[in-house]
């Protein structure tokens, strides 16, 4: 069976050998996620070669995101490396502060949160493990009364609770580790903590211009995790600007409240698939295998409920790259994906009702599907220069497998993170009839079509323009 949604694993320690990065890849993995919060520059650019080798070698093409760390909103640093904190106890953050911390008071390394806080805002550490009410400001250092505590260590991360941080989405580390993303080439650049649509606009221009260079401009992956990014104008500006969006279920979480974030994830998701942008849903979603050869049953749940809601890809991060079964955990969620797909619910016919399309090409994909739906054809062929037209495709529900046929090694790579999008390399003829002919040969040749098949295929003409797909034609295999 080929699946829809596509999985994302974060390459980390346990999955960086040429051997495990192949099996998972061979498993199901679509997307690589580079975490730029650890490692070095050269960890990550030995790791992308490895994984461009190693598509070549399999025949399949892999995305690679550079995951940016964003603004370290952390406590500092204990004698002991850690202490444990009494309910009750009164607790000094201080950012002027320069010997370690102990039970009484730590430094920051976010030297701002003084000017970020006021009496009677609650802070979150450690995930939220640990709250924090502020009591008052003098200088440089909060007083707090510990309302819930528990075990602390160093470099924990910190939120106020509903938001309000002024940190910037983009720090100095950030735009070094752009510059390292554009020399590898990565295709998805997923920016930590933005609170608008300036930080991914000026993320997108630092992208644009360390890429100049190399002629490559990523798509742009908008990290969901602060509750100033989840008001409704706030995050429909952010997705405007952006290609899409991960649904970064930990930090927003400890920000919101958990019990929150469900139907957050159902909101944002149904939003940027209305706004055709694609979807990333990540964190937790099988932690348990870090340590154990199976899933909880609440971890199967969460993982196809996220397939249901229509996200085009779901996350995993420590699970692969630092756990002990990264192999059995993307073969396990891609079992997950394959039984939930089987089934969704499908209402093409509704999600076309009170529905207007400006644009030729992306009239042509819906009638594409639409009339491939209605007629049960064996597939949907795109002849796409840009991948606009398979990503309009990607949008709608359809138990069709869309191929998207590009002569842009970029382009496919792209692709691979569109849900039911199968992207194929194809240097493609100037001429429609022999381009058309070509394709199909293609298909036939990798098991797709047979003689008596049915499929639909788009193009446009004249071929190789981005942006002209301009012709729906249906076809049956002699």
């Amino acid at each position: 069976m080929i699946r829809d949604t596509k999985i994302v694993a974060t390459l980390g320690p346990a999955s960086s050998s040429p051997q495990i990065l192949e099996q998972l890849i061979q498993a199901g993995v679509d997307v690589v996620r580079l975490n730029f919060s650890h490692g070095t520059a050269q960890d990550h650019i030995a790791r992308a070669q490895l994984v461009r080798e190693i598509s070549v070698r399999l025949g399949r093409e892999v995305a690679i995101m550079a995951d940016l760390q964003g603004p370290k909103i952390r406590v500092g640093k204990f004698s002991g490396g850690k202490i444990f904190l009494e309910a009750g106890n009164s607790f000094v953050l201080d950012a002027s502060r320069t010997e370690l911390g102990d039970v009484k008071g730590v430094p920051l390394d976010y030297k701002e949160l003084p000017r970020d806080v006021k009496p009677g805002d609650v802070l979150l550490l450690n995930d939220g493990l640990i709250v924090l009410v502020v009591d008052q400001i003098v200088g440089e250092a909060i007083y707090t009364t510990v309302k819930i505590g528990g075990e602390l260590s160093d470099n924990k991360g910190i939120n106020k609770q509903s938001g309000g941080l002024t940190a910037p989405a983009l720090t100095s580390k950030d735009m070094d580790d752009i510059k390292t993303a554009m020399a590898l080439q990565a295709d998805y650049v997923a920016v930590s903590f933005p609170k608008n649509r300036t930080d991914m606009e000026m993320a997108r221009q630092l992208c644009n211009v360390a890429g100049q260079q190399y002629k490559h401009r990523p798509s742009m992956i908008a990290k969901i995790e602060r509750a100033e990014a989840i008001r409704p104008s706030v995050l429909e500006e952010i997705l405007d600007v952006s290609d899409g969006i991960m649904v970064a279920r930990g930090d927003l979480a400890v920000e919101v409240g958990a019990a929150a974030v469900p139907a957050l994830q159902k909101r944002m998701i149904h939003l940027a698939r209305e706004r055709d942008k694609i979807t990333i849903t990540a964190t937790q979603m099988m932690e348990s295998m870090i340590v154990n050869p199976v899933p909880t049953r609440a971890e199967v749940s969460d993982v196809a409920n996220a397939v249901l809601d229509g996200t085009d890809a779901v996350m995993l991060s420590a699970e692969t790259a630092s756990g002990k079964y990264p192999v059995e955990t993307v073969q396990m969620m891609a079992s997950i994906c394959l039984e939930s797909e089987v089934h969704e619910q499908l209402q093409l016919d509704h999600a076309f009702i009170n529905k207007t399309f400006n644009r030729i090409d992306q009239s042509i994909a819906m009638g594409a599907l639409f009339t491939a739906y209605h007629l049960g054809c064996k597939a949907i062929v795109a002849l796409t220069d840009s991948g606009s037209t398979a990503l309009w495709m990607s949008r709608q529900k359809i138990h069709i497998p869309i191929y998207a046929v590009t002569p842009r090694v970029a382009s496919q790579r792209k692709m691979a993170l569109y849900r039911n999008i199968r992207p194929l390399l194809m240097n493609s003829s100037e001429d429609r009839d022999t381009a058309l002919l070509e394709a199909e040969r293609l298909l036939i040749s990798r098991g797709v079509l047979q003689a008596g098949d049915i499929y639909a295929i788009t193009c446009g003409e004249p071929m190789g323009h981005p942006g002209g797909t301009n012709m729906l034609k249906i076809v049956r295999v002699n």
